[in-house]
């Protein structure tokens, strides 16, 4: 009779760190994203201050990000993940403060200019590190369900803000959030987020062995410069900066394109859709996500998806069931759109490099998009909303086609990824997820 094969002496930790990825996810979207548009609303209301000064503000947060999340690895290789995930917390929580108690409009610069640090080393970029070192073949799953924490943040912490401000005011809001958000982050750096597969024994993905050394030494890291001009970086990179610029500009002005038909309670359920069905989708291409060259196909078919919700919208004319559709199209998209550039990244460049390219193509995204929701408005000004509906379906569009673009000279490819056994060889390990 055959040995029985032993219990692991723990449970692999690294679904702890997608659980904790999770949680920090819901606040640094909560603040960092969803947050500054609820600003912008409670501070023109309650106390009058310039529409445009608070949307310099908001915009100047973007940017800040924007020039520091590029920097993020060498600070993780620098002084760790637990110690700049705390810095996150901490820079948020002040900036949190600035801006709710604020005095005088000019001091949400130094408030913006703190958030927007946060939102840096707490967003996009950071989660995709805390599980690189946990996750190889598994990527897909563990990315999806942790980035899902982003909808969450969309979804319950809009609701969680209104009612704060209705209740106490927004500087106490800002207050409970804040000391919310350290209670939650400053312990989870420590004790979840910062720890390494070598502390517990464990290796990537849960595998009970390493796997084996490549015959040939991996070669060296590239730095920022030399990424910049490999053309595989600037096509990946300049597709999603398209495609999230034309994202930001219709996210940002959808209440306002949805309430003539569906009144303002019924724009925000359709918003809310937009999150419910970004999580769904997400959740299912992270699962589902095919190996190597086949991820640009899947981003290639989120732009087509996002096409086709800017194109129901734009037909709708007063027709709900339309808006309603082109709400959830367009949601699906929202998701992917996060999950999607780093499990590309993990398929064409070589491990060492992974973080580094995923933090610059973050910085070029952000510097691109904080302009969106100006651009946008002035179009609509100038011309009409069908024109600006039109400009996001135009650039959707060419994201897509840019998307499959793939330079082979330029920059060296990682390996392929191995399919699991019994997928026949067409899907990811990682849509195998936790057991």
């Amino acid at each position: 009779m055959p040995a029985s094969t032993p219990f692991p002496s723990q449970p692999f930790h690294g679904w702890r760190v997608v659980a904790a990825a999770f949680a920090l996810a819901i606040f640094a979207w909560g603040i960092g994203f969803y947050g500054v548009g609820i600003f912008i609303a409670t501070l023109a209301e309650h106390r009058a201050w310039p529409i445009g000064w608070l949307s310099a503000a908001v915009t100047f947060h973007f940017l800040v990000s924007a020039a520091l999340v590029a920097l993020l690895p060498d600070w993780h290789r620098r002084f760790g993940i637990a110690a700049t995930t705390r810095a996150a917390a901490a820079a948020s929580a002040l900036g949190l403060l600035g801006w709710g108690w604020a005095p005088h409009p000019w001091l949400l610069a130094p408030a913006a200019a703190l958030t927007g640090t946060g939102w840096a080393l707490a967003s996009g970029a950071a989660i995709n590190a805390m599980l690189i070192p946990w996750f190889d073949r598994r990527r897909p799953a563990a990315l999806a369900m942790a980035y899902n924490g982003a909808s969450v943040g969309g979804i319950a912490m809009t609701p969680f803000w209104a009612w704060l401000i209705a209740g106490w005011g927004f500087g106490t809001a800002t207050l409970v959030v804040a000391a919310l958000l350290l209670a939650v982050v400053w312990p989870l750096a420590g004790l979840v987020l910062g720890r390494r597969p070598a502390e517990f024994g464990q290796h990537p993905d849960g595998e009970a062995t390493a796997r084996p050394a490549p015959a040939q030494a991996p070669a060296p890291a590239r730095d920022r410069a030399a990424l910049l001009r490999d053309p595989r970086f600037i096509g990946l990179s300049a597709a999603f900066a398209i495609g999230l610029f034309a994202q930001m500009g219709l996210v940002t002005h959808l209440v306002s394109l949805l309430a003539p038909t569906l009144g303002v309670q019924g724009a925000g359920l359709a918003v809310s859709l937009v999150t419910v069905f970004a999580l769904l989708g997400r959740t299912v291409t992270g699962w589902l996500l095919p190996a190597g060259e086949k991820r640009r196909l899947a981003a290639a078919a989120t732009f087509a998806t996002q096409v086709a919700g800017s194109l129901a919208l734009m037909l709708a004319g007063g027709e709900a069931w339309l808006l309603l559709l082109g709400c959830a199209l367009f949601g699906i998209g929202v998701g992917n759109l996060l999950s999607l550039p780093p499990l590309i990244v993990q398929a064409e460049f070589p491990p060492a490099e992974v973080g580094r390219v995923v933090a610059l193509m973050q910085a070029i995204n952000q510097a691109l998009y904080a302009l969106a929701p100006l651009a946008f408005g002035l179009m609509r000004d100038a011309a009409s909303t069908t024109a600006a509906i039109s400009l996001a379906l135009i650039l959707q569009a060419a994201a897509g086609i840019l998307v499959l673009r793939r330079p082979s000279e330029g920059g060296s490819a990682a390996p392929p990824l191995p399919p699991s056994p019994g997928s026949g060889g067409t899907l990811d390990r990682g849509v195998q997820g936790p057991r």
